[in-house]
């Protein structure tokens, strides 16, 4: 069975009409003949989105019992068992009731789809898991229902609706979105042009990525290999060099100039596996072009031009960025360069070519390690110095050999020099050897005369190809040990990665791999205080080096104590102390150097954020506060007034029951109001670690009888069956009896009529347990821990039942004696409330006597 297509209509807020233009194809699609069914569609009161539902036939819902509720969901059975050829399911991102077959509305239309029908469906860009916490950010407000960005990137067509702000704000105030009250505060808060503005822009930037990628993805299928310009798109060539940073920071303007415009930064390394840049500035410009929006890749290729104009293509660049040759004027007659060739093959690429410091100054040349060992190459001079004059006394007892044989024997002699000890012996070896054959076998012996042409030929043909073979042989063992080298550099880099990657915290593990890969006895991380930075006499005082990591024994506190330092920049240094590596080595050891550097910063970075945490929590707890408590106080605080205002009236004249109750009224609503306040100030203290805990002995079956007076008569019918041997608690009495008002308010609030709560007592492994068992509806376990946070009322859709703060208080004030509180499930239903405390630790004369 083909699985069916998904169309989502994207909109940036609610109100742009999102649901309306759904709506609209459905009825289109309907008059076209085909089979539309609505599986669930939310109107929220709108009569033009009202009227557009029609006559389209409607499944009815499912209707859910939760917490004493009603609720209504699309029943997913009844469209299943319709099979309509296409389903209309609003509001993509919606959580559905617990209870449900799934938790989430996508999740009920992916097994529409697996079902082969086809649907419609809506979600407002807020709702996209990715750009939740921007979201968040822009507008204070944190979208808890969210919808993962696989799931809308995979529907077959994703339709932008938009509008303006000004225009969505005129719908807004003409009362075409929201209800009459909720109009000034909407427009005031939410509704602001600048936070609509911002959504917009960020519901068109990610539908223009979802664009890209169908855009990508059809120039694949279709094998088009030639550039579309349909978004700016700077690639920079960079080839390890010190002007890598330049070029970065110029392909960086040239992107900035096109908003929206991708930054890619790519390194052509070649495909023999042979080093041939420096790892050290590749790593310290990859961190360069993260920091600055881009994105770093590397490729293979021996042919660097034409690898590097099919990565430009590959992504659809429109700008290519290279820096000027770095080869001399001489070296450039000889060959274009790879400025000049790429421009030349680069179509209709526009490639930029930038001058800078190293340009024209010729490449470095690089200390050029020998091919082979010593001992190899002492015996490949041996061999030449005595093999071959004992090959010319062997050749001088030998009858009847021709000038041809000699030569032929004298080569062979060159090419096993050449083999055992490279290019220095062979040249040796050939040189005496073209020597010899014309002493002693070439007319006119005994001189260097050479009389005829062709014996001369011969013998420069042997020079030639003796020649020729050493070099061969040379370049082919300093290949093999390029190679085997960058293998092993390879695979320390590796080593190293995996190391960081399995460590908890990446920097001491990258360090203390670096000291085993080497061999070391300690590394150390050095920092140089701000103000000796760019002083270097102060630079060399052993107070402006800060130790800010290492691992190993006796690290280096100062550059100077260690045998080799790696500067990674200004201020940053690593100190290697142990042994003082070879020169090849370094090179890789910068590379790990910076990436020390990128592993610190991270640390500092999550540090900042560590920090910066509670302070973002307190914010959210309180914009929450804010938003949560203002009917909660309104409520008391009005009823408390109309009684004493209704009392202290002239116009109307009360009898003593009337009087009595409109105190009690007043009263009541003062507790409430203490009670409200009193758990605020409790949480402020837990957030901000300031609670006072005064920690005694208490026994249980006295601190319960309080907290059920404490709730009045309500809490009358509650059932308590605490031992008489429970053993005392450790504990603050006052906290305890709101802790236990809490929890057992909860309780009497959710359970049925003619089922109290029970309370029971016990002791285990040195707890005191009281259990709070409700027979109400009870919680699903995934959803235990939402009931412990702050201003949370799950299931409940109005405010008259508090702020939500009893049960994440509770958990707070337990914790802080000492405690916890945790969710069971009630046998048979039901929720069970598990206070566990510290047993009071009896002293010697309390010990019971036998």
């Amino acid at each position: 069975m083909p699985r069916g297509e998904l169309r989502i209509y994207l909109g940036a807020a609610p109100g742009v009409g999102k649901t309306y233009a759904m709506l609209e194809e459905a009825q289109r699609r309907a008059a076209r003949g085909t089979d539309v069914v609505i599986g669930f569609v939310e109107t929220h009161g709108r009569q033009h989105t009202a009227a557009m539902l029609g006559d389209l036939e409607q499944v009815p819902r499912r209707t859910m019992d939760y917490r004493g509720a009603e609720f209504t969901e699309m029943d997913l059975d009844a469209v299943l068992a319709r099979r309509p050829e296409v389903a209309v399911v609003d509001e993509l991102a919606h959580t559905n009731v617990p209870g449900s077959r799934h938790d989430k509305r996508w999740q009920d239309v992916q097994e529409l789809l697996d079902a082969g029908i086809d649907v419609l469906s809506t979600v407002n860009v807020q709702h996209l898991e990715s750009v939740n916490d921007v979201v968040a950010q822009i507008t204070g407000t944190t979208q808890r229902e969210t919808v993962p960005d696989e799931i809308v990137r995979a529907a077959e067509q994703v339709e932008l609706v938009d509008m303006t702000p000004e225009a969505l704000r005129r719908r807004m105030a003409h009362g075409n979105i929201y209800r009459p009250d909720k109009i000034d505060a909407a427009l005031g808060n939410y509704f602001r042009v600048g936070n609509l503005t911002a959504l917009r822009e960020l519901a068109l930037l990610w539908l223009a990525d979802k664009v890209d990628e169908q855009l990508d993805r059809y120039r694949s299928q279709q094998g088009i290999a030639a550039t579309w310009e349909a978004r700016e798109r700077v690639v920079v060539a960079l080839t390890g060099g010190p002007e890598g940073e330049t070029l970065i920071r110029r392909a960086a303007r040239v992107a900035a100039r096109s908003k929206g415009a991708d930054l890619l930064a790519v390194h052509v390394s070649r495909s023999d596996g042979l080093a041939g840049a420096d790892p050290a500035q590749l790593a310290r410009q990859r961190v360069l072009v993260e920091s600055l929006g881009g994105t770093y890749h590397q490729v293979l290729g021996t042919d660097v031009p034409a690898a590097l104009l099919d990565f430009a293509r590959g992504v659809n660049a429109t700008q290519l960025v290279l820096g000027a040759s770095r080869r001399g004027r001489f070296a450039q007659l000889f060959a274009r360069g790879v400025g000049v060739t790429t421009t030349a093959l680069s179509g209709s690429i526009d490639v930029h070519l930038v001058t800078h410091t190293e340009a024209g100054r010729g490449r470095r040349a690089a200390a050029v390690p020998a091919a082979l060992s010593r001992r190899r190459r002492l015996l490949g001079f041996a061999l030449a110095v005595v093999g071959v004059p004992l090959l010319t006394l062997l050749l001088t007892v030998l009858p009847d050999l021709t000038l041809t044989n000699d030569i032929l024997l004298f080569l062979v002699a060159v090419v096993v020099v050449a083999l055992v000890g490279g290019l220095w012996p062979a040249l040796v070896a050939a040189l005496g050897g073209s020597l010899l054959l014309n002493w002693f076998f070439t007319p006119p012996y005994r001189t260097l005369t050479i009389a005829e042409a062709d014996n001369l030929l011969a013998l420069a043909v042997f020079v030639s190809v003796a020649l020729a073979v050493s070099w061969i042989v040379d370049v082919a063992a300093r290949r093999t040990r390029e190679a085997a080298r960058a293998a092993a550099d390879a695979q320390t880099l590796a080593a190293v990665a995996g190391g960081v990657l399995r460590g908890e915290r990446p920097l001491p593990a990258l360090l203390d791999q670096l000291r085993e890969t080497f061999g070391l006895r300690a590394v150390s991380v050095l920092e140089l205080a701000e103000e000796a930075s760019g002083r270097p006499e102060r630079a060399r005082e052993e107070h402006a080096w800060c130790v800010v990591a290492s691992v190993g024994d006796r690290p280096a506190c100062t550059p100077d104590e260690g045998e080799t330092a790696v500067p990674v920049d200004e201020r940053i240094t690593v100190v290697l102390s142990g042994r003082r590596l070879e020169a090849a080595d370094r090179r890789i050891v910068e590379a790990f150097a910076a990436q020390a550097a990128v592993a610190l910063r991270q640390e500092r970075l999550a540090e900042e954020a560590a920090t910066a945490r509670p302070l973002a929590a307190a914010d959210r707890m309180r914009t929450a506060l804010l938003a949560a408590v203002s009917h909660d106080l309104r409520t008391p605080l009005a009823s408390a007034k109309a009684a004493v205002t209704s009392l202290r009236s002239q116009d109307i004249e009360f009898d003593e029951q009337d009087r009595e109750e409109l105190l009690e009224t007043a009263e009541e609503s003062l507790d409430r109001l203490a009670r409200l306040v009193g758990n605020l100030l409790d949480m402020s203290r837990l957030q901000a670690g300031v609670l006072g805990i005064t920690a005694t002995v208490i026994g249980l079956e006295d601190a319960v009888p309080r907290a059920l007076d404490e709730l009045g008569p309500p809490a009358a019918a509650v059932v308590t069956d605490i031992p008489a041997d429970l053993p005392a608690a450790t504990a603050d009495p006052g906290l305890l009896e709101r802790v236990l008002v809490n929890v057992i308010a909860n309780a009497l609030r959710y359970s049925p009529p003619g089922q109290p709560p029970t309370i029971t007592g016990s002791a285990h492994a040195g707890q005191v347990e009281l259990r709070i068992i409700d027979r109400g509806p009870g919680i699903p376990e995934e959803q235990w821990e939402h009931v412990f946070l702050p201003f949370q009322r799950l299931g409940d859709r109005d405010n008259q039942t508090g702020v939500g703060l009893g049960l994440a208080l509770s958990r707070g004030l337990a914790e802080a004696m000492g405690g916890s509180i945790t969710p069971e499930t009630t046998p048979g239903g039901g929720l069970t409330m598990v206070l566990r405390l510290p047993a009071a630790v009896q002293t010697s004369s309390e010990a019971p006597q036998e």
